[in-house]
This record gives C-alpha cells, structure tokens and sequence, in this order.
C-alpha cells in the first residue's frame, strides 16, 4: 500500500441547522476545498461560553480533504459561519482504503507553488 499517512486530514466543523451545514459542505466541494463533507445531524453540544454552561442541538461536518489546504478551507468556513468564533478541527489521517484516499487526492487538487506564495503573502 502507498504510504498516505498525513496527505489527507478529517476535518470537523459544527453548525447550527441543517441550512448552514449544505451551504458550507457545497461551498467546500463546489471549491475543491473537500472531496466530500458528510452531514450528520442532532449532536448535542455542551460547552462554556462566555462564563455560561450552553447546551444546543447542532449538526456535525465530517470532511474530507488534503491536509495542505485545511488552512484554506478554514477560512472558506470563518468567512460564512454564522458562529463568532467556530469550530474548525482537524486530524491527519495516517491509514486507510488506499482507493479512498486516493480518490481525496484526485478530486482536491494540490497547492501549487505560486498559490502557497500568494496565500501568505495576503495573510
């Protein structure tokens, strides 16, 4: 098997309705952000925010994508989320269907040179 280990990351990001979760996965696929977000809905979120305990009903991104664009795809996210500050995570991948991850890799195409230069160049 080809080593992957690392090429690929999960990524997880909540949201607040169902809305939400199709706008932000179809921004992501439509922009070879992510080769596919899967949706998964009625989670319950307890955490502390703003010196209070909250507990919501969200909905669960589970996507999949090249560990080199994560940094863009955060963005793409930060830009439409509704949230102040939201949950943006990911996790390299380091094993799996060897197909699968190389179908990750055939629909979200790499960072080219000049794309990274101009990436942090405008940050």
């Amino acid at each position: 098997m080809t080593d992957f280990a690392g090429t690929y990351s999960v990524v997880y990001v909540t949201t607040p309705n169902v809305e939400v979760s199709r706008n932000i996965a179809q921004g992501l696929v439509t922009n070879k952000l992510a080769a596919c977000v899967n949706i998964i809905p009625q989670i319950i979120s307890i955490y502390e925010w703003e010196d209070k305990i909250e507990e919501n009903s969200e909905q669960l991104l589970m996507i999949k994508s090249r560990t080199e664009v994560v940094d863009a795809l955060t963005k793409f996210v930060k830009e439409i989320h509704p949230y102040k500050v939201c949950e943006v995570i990911s996790l390299p991948i380091q094993n799996g269907n060897a197909d699968y991850l190389k179908w990750i890799g055939e629909v979200v195409p790499p960072i080219k040179k000049s794309d990274q230069q101009t990436e942090k160049a405008n940050s």
